[in-house]
């Protein structure tokens, strides 16, 4: 006959027993077990609360599960946004996805509301693109930090065929190349391509079954590739470049490399496209433009390029030792001279014998080794004019000066002689023209 004291001792009880149920184990982050443990610890609850509405008179009420579930939705995402930041493996992250769906799919099914459940979701999804981003930065390393920065030689049909599976490479001359042959780009070319590719699908498998749209998912596989294009490989590739031992073939090899990502970037929209079935010209898709990385990275490598060239002849020019008091000139150029100018054809015989240049002048390292020849020229012509115009140069004898023009001389035959392909006329000897006039 104490009906009334009964139903609120009940609702009392199952309250307190609610905040038990709601309090997640404190390394509940480190397995998937422990998530797993604490979800049907909170199922159970409502399964039993909704079987004693349906099957009882009175004895509880809507109003009351509903005020229950709005404190156990709210506990419960507090809890997961806590332990789940915690957590830098991507697969358990993708995991525990998979669970707060089939928890959220399940209560919806005994008519609780669970949109807050998705809308968290779409949080934990930011925080699974920095996991794998993470992921990929190391990924991306190994394959920078292996390549041995020289094309890649391929002896039969089946190796090329391998690679072009690989990569989407096109060259009608190299296909009728015989074997062996080499590419044009080293390793970390189709390694690199493929894990973007991989990335993709990974992003990807964190969307599925999170009713979103197709343009959602693909926005959201878009905004991720492009963080991993801009943030984590640029830093990756910039790090290569900027390294202290890194030399000017491979400088050379990596301009190569980056050309052809570049090109190979109108693949991947195609390869998101089919994917996630949205065109990128729809109104509201995010553009690709991480392809921008591999311009970046160009850029770089070619001012290392000119930066170490230039350094490369400040060594040089330390070795310079004129007697500005001699009598008599020399037979011939300096040796300083002489060894700087051996040097120079050297390094830029190295950028016309690169492989896959059919047409050198054309090539993407056929204008970098232009420039990269006229700022050497320019660079050895003010240092030399700033020897010949020191402060402590007070006299000079007509022999001294006789032999600073045998080594001026030297310079301008090497620009004569075109080191580097495709210069106009006499372009490359004008860099020398201050000085001779002087």
């Amino acid at each position: 006959g104490a009906r009334e004291t009964f139903e609120s001792y009940y609702r009392k009880q199952r309250r307190k027993q609610a905040r038990l149920v709601l309090q997640p184990p404190s390394n509940m982050h480190e397995t998937l077990d422990g998530y797993r443990k604490y979800f049907n610890q909170i199922v159970g609850f409502f399964v039993v609360e909704d079987h004693i509405l349906h099957t009882t008179q009175g004895l509880v009420n809507r109003a009351y599960i509903d005020e229950l579930w709005e404190m156990a939705l709210s506990k419960t995402i507090a809890a997961l946004r806590t332990h789940s930041s915690y957590c830098s493996d991507p697969s358990l992250v993708l995991d525990l996805k998979n669970l707060i769906v089939l928890f959220a799919d399940t209560l919806q099914g005994y008519g609780f509301p669970v949109n807050q459940l998705f809308d968290m979701l779409l949080e934990i999804q930011d925080q699974y693109s920095e996991t794998l981003l993470k992921k990929w930065a190391g990924v991306f390393r190994n394959i920078l930090d292996s390549d041995n920065y020289s094309p890649i030689p391929v002896s039969n049909e089946e190796v090329y065929r391998k690679i072009v599976g690989q990569f989407p490479f096109q060259d009608a001359e190299l296909e009728k190349q015989p074997f062996p042959k080499k590419f044009p780009f080293s390793e970390f070319v189709p390694k690199v391509y493929s894990q973007i590719k991989e990335f993709i699908y990974a992003c990807l498998k964190f969307s599925e079954d999170l009713h979103l749209s197709s343009t959602e998912v693909d926005d959201m596989i878009r905004k991720s590739t492009n963080l991993l294009l801009t943030r984590t490989l640029s830093n990756c590739l910039q790090n290569v470049i900027k390294r202290k031992n890194v030399g000017l073939t491979e400088l050379v090899q990596i301009i190569i490399n980056t050309t052809h990502l570049e090109k190979s970037c109108k693949f991947l929209e195609e390869f998101i496209t089919n994917i996630t079935n949205v065109l990128p010209e729809t109104v509201h898709t995010t553009k690709l433009y991480g392809t921008t990385t591999f311009k970046d990275a160009r850029h770089a490598a070619e001012e290392e390029i000119y930066t170490n060239l230039n350094q490369k002849i400040d060594q040089f020019l330390q070795l310079a030792d004129y007697d500005w008091m001699a009598p008599e000139p020399g037979s011939r150029a300096s040796d300083y001279l002489v060894d700087l100018i051996g040097f120079l054809r050297s390094t830029f015989a190295v950028f016309t014998h690169l492989p896959g240049q059919v047409d050198v002048h054309s090539t993407m390292s056929g204008k970098v080794a232009q420039t990269a020849c006229m700022s050497a020229c320019k660079h050895l012509s003010t240092s030399l004019l700033q020897l010949l115009l020191e402060a402590e140069v007070r006299q000079l004898t007509l022999g001294a000066l006789h032999q600073f023009n045998l080594d001026v001389e030297e310079c301008e035959q090497f620009a004569r002689s075109g080191p580097v392909p495709g210069f106009q006329g006499d372009t490359l000897q004008l860099a020398f023209i201050d000085l001779r006039q002087v």
